[in-house]
């Protein structure tokens, strides 16, 4: 497939958004931009949270680490189905009693000020991490197989893809990104399951014997016995559940589509189906791998990294309509997580940090949605710039990296709500932000020990895997609570 005719997939797809993203924000309004007039479908909900959830990342990353991992990653995300458990009948319930935009009010109300404004920051900055390893794999295909062959830099094609992003997500906000999540999920599950069809097809096997060739090869392993590897099943497992619970459950981007439900009920609804669904696609995915590998092996296929596998093969290796499917499916992955983000980065922000909620904040509709449009376009600069520093990422699967990056960024907010709801003392705020930072640094600290010569030594080749997010929310948990005291009365009606 030519770059002219993968940059001519891209183009009409972009326009087809746009035309959604037309249609659904007008009469656009604040409350639009930032909850969707909270009069969002949940089953729309439910089946675009797909897609933001599995981004470009994993489209790639995870059929490409099967080689290495096998189906390891299944652990984790069986850990996430009950995660999701808890997202619906513990969160959710929460978040719709007080009626909350932004997610993390609940600390302000139940902790204090500098508490809230510390989940808000550590979100902001888990976020912008995450959006940016997301954005870059998926840009750095483009660059490879289109942009590079024409002598285009890769901060121009950054560029390019960013601004796309901001312009579709400048006015409609959630409301139009529950839409368009929904458009861009149909077309990445349907070039998922065409991509197994079609390379089925070229390996010559029927459905029977595609389920035997997955099912007999060792990379189909997913239970890990193995205590020191980072995938150890109850790590993997426990690690899944709470990485879903702060990665989704405390998680504006996530949580903001959720709120955007007419009531609880169907908040949890959406939930509830949002994950089972997700299990199955992440099977897809690793059975996918399995196959992209067999046909590597068979074919003697050379990849530079296991993260260039599906592309290679799709783009080069199964004729035209395999690599127009994968282009498409590759951007409908890329673009929820990318519009999702850069819209509850704004909204956070806007509500967190420049107070669009506090009714003593005398500022008209006219001048916050200058505001957000400042705000808007501040986060896309800082989103295309990370982008471009990671254009010198190692050759690991970018999903493991998110993973490692993730369990410094999302403790601190899991000691937070934890806190919260399972206790009734209050801290002492000033020494809040001291907690959190402490607590990420300790685990940052540990991760890297443990990666050195005298720490593998020290711990007997343990190595750290998702669990390094339930330590860190621990410390942050346990640091909380030494320097809280007692609620009074007052104070516990007040939260």
């Amino acid at each position: 497939m030519t770059p002219g005719l993968i940059l001519t997939c891209v183009a009409a797809y972009t326009l087809l958004l746009f035309a959604v993203t037309w249609i659904t924000s007008r009469g656009a309004s604040n409350a639009t931009y930032f909850v969707g007039n909270r009069s969002s479908r949940w089953y729309l909900v439910a089946y675009g949270m797909i897609g933001a959830s599995l981004s470009g990342v994993t489209f790639m990353s995870v059929p490409g680490e099967v080689e290495t991992r096998a189906f390891s990653y299944l652990q984790l995300v069986l850990g996430f189905l009950v995660g999701y458990v808890v997202i619906a009948y513990v969160l959710l319930p929460l978040y719709y009693k007080m009626n909350l935009t932004s997610i993390y009010t609940y600390l302000q109300k139940r902790l204090g000020q500098v508490s809230y404004r510390t989940g808000a920051f550590f979100f902001i900055l888990s976020r912008v991490i995450g959006a940016s390893f997301r954005m870059y794999i998926v840009i750095n295909v483009l660059q490879v197989f289109v942009f590079e062959p024409w002598g285009v830099p890769f901060g121009v094609t950054a560029a390019i893809f960013v601004v796309l992003i901001l312009l579709y997500t400048f006015e409609g906000g959630v409301k139009t990104i529950v839409w368009t999540d929904t458009l861009q999920t149909t077309f990445m599950l349907l070039s998922l399951v065409l991509s197994v069809i079609l390379i089925a097809k070229e390996s010559g096997l029927n459905f029977s014997d595609l389920a035997a060739s997955i099912n007999d090869s060792p990379m189909s392993k997913f239970f890990h016995t193995e205590w020191t590897y980072d995938r150890f099943f109850p790590k993997a497992f426990f690690g899944g559940m709470f990485i879903a619970i702060t990665m989704t459950g405390m998680d504006q981007e996530m949580m903001q589509k959720n709120i955007s439900c007419k009531n609880l009920g169907e908040a949890q609804k959406n939930m509830m189906t949002f994950s089972v669904i997700l299990v199955l696609v992440n099977l897809l995915f690793l059975a996918l791998g399995v196959l992209l590998y067999n046909y590597k092996a068979a074919h003697g296929i050379e990849v530079a990294k296991p993260d260039d596998l599906f592309p290679t093969i799709a783009l080069n290796h199964l004729g035209p309509v395999s690599a127009l499917f994968f282009i498409i499916g590759l951007i409908s992955a890329a673009y929820p997580s990318a519009d999702g983000a850069l819209t509850a980065l704004t909204a956070s922000f806007c509500i967190d940090f420049m107070n669009f909620n506090d009714e003593n904040q005398i500022r008209t509709e006219q001048e916050k949605r200058r505001l957000r449009y400042i705000v808007h376009i501040g986060f896309s600069i800082l989103l295309l710039l990370l982008v471009i520093a990671f254009k010198s990422i190692s050759n690991q699967s970018v999903v493991n990296q998110l993973f490692v990056v993730a369990g410094f960024t999302y403790g601190p907010l899991l000691g937070l709500f934890a806190f919260g709801v399972l206790t009734k003392r209050q801290t002492r705020e000033k020494l809040v932000p001291f907690v959190c930072v402490l607590a990420a640094s300790i685990c940052v600290a540990l991760h890297y020990f443990a990666k050195s010569d005298g720490g593998k030594a020290f711990l007997n080749n343990y190595q750290f895997g998702s669990e390094m997010l339930i330590l860190n929310g621990s410390l942050t948990f346990l640091g909380l609570w030494l320097i809280s005291y007692k609620s009074t009365e007052s104070e516990l009606k007040m939260a």
